[in-house]
């Protein structure tokens, strides 16, 4: 029989929030990993070109030029690896099972990722003294946050166990295929985040509470999907007569500015 089809949840990092680039052979390098200069983070000051007194012409205001920062990228790979007697199971069957594990799981794989290897580790801790807050109180903090630091639409990163909580004060909607809050960012629902449920320090949130987090707009490079090995023969393990086929693909996904993360109350 065939197996039961799955669909990665629609709210992950590879859904609509994100800006996924699909990386052609004439722009593998950028697999390696990126750098560039970042956007929006350097405030807008304003100016008085009347200063205060008499009639007679101030000082010149003396205005600030900011350099912006280099920020970079790294790339992970993740795969899936399938095992089987080469009895009733050929290499085209491997290669279909392998490709269908890694389509359906890959989101959540590069979400783990991405919260321990980029989100925690550039974090502000905004949890209070007093200790973790409630769901709304923790979006209104974060959000606060990023709009201090960076002016533009943003992201917000919720473990998918804590997920359904932002209904119970609507502090997200649905606005065509995206979560959107009050503010007007974007909202990523992870399997992955609510997986590890770490905080800035990598330490695991106590039981009854959740970590979120706030970004930038988030842009992932995606290479291809390359099966190994690449013929029949070498997918063969003699000494046991099983076939094992591997799915892998390398991702670098990238943010910019500020990042914040807030502990809340999931359970009273």
């Amino acid at each position: 029989m065939a197996a039961i089809p799955g669909t990665p949840l629609p709210n992950g990092i590879l859904g609509g929030c994100s800006t996924v680039i699909d990386v052609t052979e004439d722009d593998i390098h950028q697999l390696l990993g990126v750098e560039w200069l970042g956007l929006g983070c350097n405030p807008v000051r304003d100016t008085d070109w009347c200063p205060p007194g008499d009639e007679s012409p101030g000082e010149v205001p003396v205005k600030e030029f900011a350099r912006p920062e280099v920020e970079s990228a790294d790339p992970v790979t993740l795969y899936a690896g399938v095992e089987c007697s080469t009895i009733g199971w050929s290499y085209a069957e491997a290669i279909e099972h392998v490709r269908a594990t890694l389509l359906l799981g890959e989101q959540r794989g590069l979400e783990e990722w991405f919260w321990s290897a980029v989100l925690a580790p550039k974090a502000i801790d905004l949890t209070p003294a007093a200790g973790p807050v409630n769901i709304a109180q923790g979006v209104a903090a974060l959000e606060g946050c990023l709009a201090e630091n960076y002016g533009g639409i943003g992201t917000l990163h919720v473990p998918a166990g804590a997920a359904a909580l932002l209904g119970c004060c609507n502090a997200a909607v649905l606005q065509g295929n995206r979560l959107r809050t009050l503010a007007g960012n974007c909202v990523v629902i992870g399997a992955g985040y609510s997986a590890l449920n770490s905080g800035p320090d990598g330490t695991p949130a106590e039981p009854g509470t959740a970590w979120l987090a706030i970004s930038g707009p988030v842009l992932i490079r995606r290479g291809p999907l390359d099966i190994v090995p690449g013929n029949p023969s070498q997918s063969v393990d003699y000494r046991y007569n099983d076939r094992r086929v591997l799915a892998e693909r390398t991702y670098v996904p990238a943010t910019t500015c500020t990042v914040c993360m807030i502990q809340i109350q999931v359970c009273p």
